[in-house]
């Protein structure tokens, strides 16, 4: 299925949101450190509900160690500058949703990255800076889930 990668997550309560949203989709989350937070943060217990162990989680020491577990791998970078709109990406199992902390998004040098297979957006209404780190993971996990008819979800009824 598809992965969902947080660079530095800051916010405990978006990061149990995510945990929630990787349990319910069969996704998993990756984590880079630093994190803002630990695991026994009650905001962070709080988001994810008692979902936690029902996701597939793991923890990353850097983005170098991240990536090559996850390898090979297409990565789509989300910025608020990227070039692509996120429903132009045809996106296949496997794929690595990446985004950045909530105070000021993915770094210049990781965007560049040439593991980046593409720079990937959300449209905002002009003069807006950035979405919720949560809602735009949640937005984009479930358009690629919908372009492989929600492959694993059960009967739909």
């Amino acid at each position: 299925m598809f992965r969902i990668l947080f660079y530095t997550p800051e916010i405990p309560g978006n990061t149990g949101n995510a945990i929630r949203l990787a349990a319910v989709t069969g996704a998993e989350l990756h984590l880079v450190e630093p994190l803002g937070f630990d695991f026994e943060d009650s905001k962070l217990k709080r988001a994810g509900l008692d979902y936690h162990d029902l996701a597939h989680v793991t923890v990353h020491a850097t983005l170098d160690a991240a990536l090559t577990a996850l390898a090979p791998a297409r990565l789509f970078a989300f910025t608020a500058e990227g070039e692509t709109p996120y429903t132009d990406i045809s996106y296949e199992p496997g794929d690595v949703l990446m985004f950045g902390p909530e105070s000021v998004g993915l770094p210049e040098d990781v965007k560049q990255d040439p593991r980046v297979t593409d720079r990937v957006k959300l449209p905002m209404v002009p003069g807006r800076r950035s979405m919720n780190l949560a809602n735009t993971a949640s937005i984009a996990l479930f358009e690629a889930w919908r372009q492989h008819g929600f492959a694993g979800s059960g009967p739909r009824g």
